[in-house]
């Protein structure tokens, strides 16, 4: 492949790998800085993960959710669109495999790490493909793609047994992605499709949430989790816990009881894995590269400063990163990424660096139309009025306004119609 030496010039550079939450803010936050910004990630756009399940489940459209880099970052930061496959520490250069095939070698004079994570199979990598994750948005419009082919297959569907099959959903993890997506799920049988497939019983749709732990929303107060399986309970989704999964095939899952028993097997068209993460791989090469330690997920353990140990121009932050076991969630990597900007503006400048901290700001999930639950600094909010709060939360998140008022007129629509405005399946038939 053709090498393309790209060397910082006369201007501090700063190398920001991965554009989500920590990437982003880093970037917005170096804007106007006496530095050159130069951003990279394999995508041409910044991913608001926490509304993927939408765009899997026909609510949102994908670019609703997802507004163009250059748009977002303007003419302050120059993007590259390509793969950060390695970085070598003490030459202070990231290698990119670009767009077009060739290899760039990005030099720094400072670095912020923002990659993320990405699923873990415990293991078993052979059954992703069968039970695909959904962490981007081609994860996302091809789980759509899936849900709504499986009704349609059912209702060509000459046996019993293949009709029950394909009308059976398997979601492998109780976290906020596996409740947000039952329940999605549920209500699409439950309004949506209603009077659409006169050859269907509807209410033999199947939704199953199976997790190996014995509860569904682990962080989450019990008050607030007993509420979510209850309400899910409610709509008609198969809550299974203490559950592990031994198998995945291409009829569905094998599980057993976590504290011992015998297997069961699951009959599924449709398995969704949201069962766990681990951090993504350029994270160990740039430990390897810097001599530092990682943690059983993968995630590199960092200084008070969001540094890593002996190379003071390198950040690493968000679900890359160990720092004091924050949780991995979107608010973690927002506030280190706005950290990271004002730590390099202070370091130009000659300012002094304080350490970061972080403020919990609550965690929230929603579980149906009406229903979400928060905790919000020790305020539990369930029902319409965790709802609300979810709701507000979320709009305030997106990047821009004009994703915004869309995703707003979005929901407003599907809570008034039940209809879902993106049910389009994407891949012909075969010939």
């Amino acid at each position: 492949m053709t090498a393309i030496i790209d060397r910082p010039g006369a201007r501090h550079r700063v190398v920001v790998v991965g554009a989500g939450f920590g990437g982003l803010n880093a970037a917005r936050g170096l804007r106007r800085a006496d530095a050159e910004v130069v951003v990279v990630d394999r995508v041409n756009h910044h991913l608001f993960q926490p509304l993927l399940y939408q765009v899997a489940t026909a609510i949102l459209p994908p670019g609703n959710i997802a507004p163009p880099l250059r748009e977002v970052l303007g003419e302050d930061c120059r993007v590259v669109l390509g793969e950060a496959t390695d970085v070598d520490a003490g030459n202070r250069v990231v290698d990119v495999v670009q767009a077009d095939g060739a290899i760039r070698k990005v030099g720094y004079d400072s670095l912020v790490v923002a990659v993320g994570s990405t699923d873990s199979y415990f293991g078993n990598d052979g059954w992703r493909q069968w039970a695909p994750p959904m962490k981007t948005l081609d994860d996302a419009v091809n789980l759509r793609g899936r849900i709504l082919r499986a009704f349609e297959r059912a209702a060509l569907a000459s046996d019993e047994a293949t009709r029950r099959r394909e009308m059976t959903f398997a979601i492998v993890g109780a976290g906020p992605t596996g409740v947000e997506l039952a329940g999605q799920i549920a209500a699409m049988k439950r309004r949506t499709l209603r009077g659409q497939y006169p050859e269907l019983n509807l209410d033999e749709v199947r939704v199953v949430l199976l997790d190996a732990l014995d509860t569904v929303l682990p962080p989450y107060t019990e008050s607030l989790r007993d509420h979510t399986e209850r309400k899910l309970r409610e709509l008609g989704v198969d809550v299974r816990l203490g559950k592990k999964v031994e198998e995945v095939d291409d009829h569905g899952i094998v599980y057993a009881p976590t504290n011992g028993g015998p297997t069961e097997r699951l009959d599924a068209a449709t398995v969704v894995w949201a069962a766990g993460v681990r951090a993504a791989p350029l994270t160990g090469k740039l430990a390897a590269s810097a001599g530092v330690e990682t943690d059983k997920k993968g995630r590199l353990v960092v200084q008070e400063d969001c540094t890593v140990p002996g190379h003071p121009e390198v950040f690493v932050i968000g679900d890359t990163a160990n720092h004091s076991d924050l949780p991995g969630v979107a608010e973690t990597a927002l506030q280190q990424g706005k950290y990271v900007a004002k730590a390099i503006r202070a370091r130009l400048t000659g300012d002094k660096i304080t350490p970061f901290r972080y403020l919990d700001l609550g965690t929230m999930a929603t579980i149906s139309a009406n229903d979400a639950v928060g905790d919000v600094r020790g305020l539990r909010l369930r029902g319409l009025i965790g709802k609300a709060a979810w709701a507000v939360v979320h709009l305030a998140f997106l990047v821009g306004w004009r994703n915004r008022a869309a995703v707003l007129a979005g929901w407003a629509w599907t809570v008034a119609t039940g209809r879902r405005t993106q049910r389009v399946i994407l891949e012909p038939v075969s010939a």
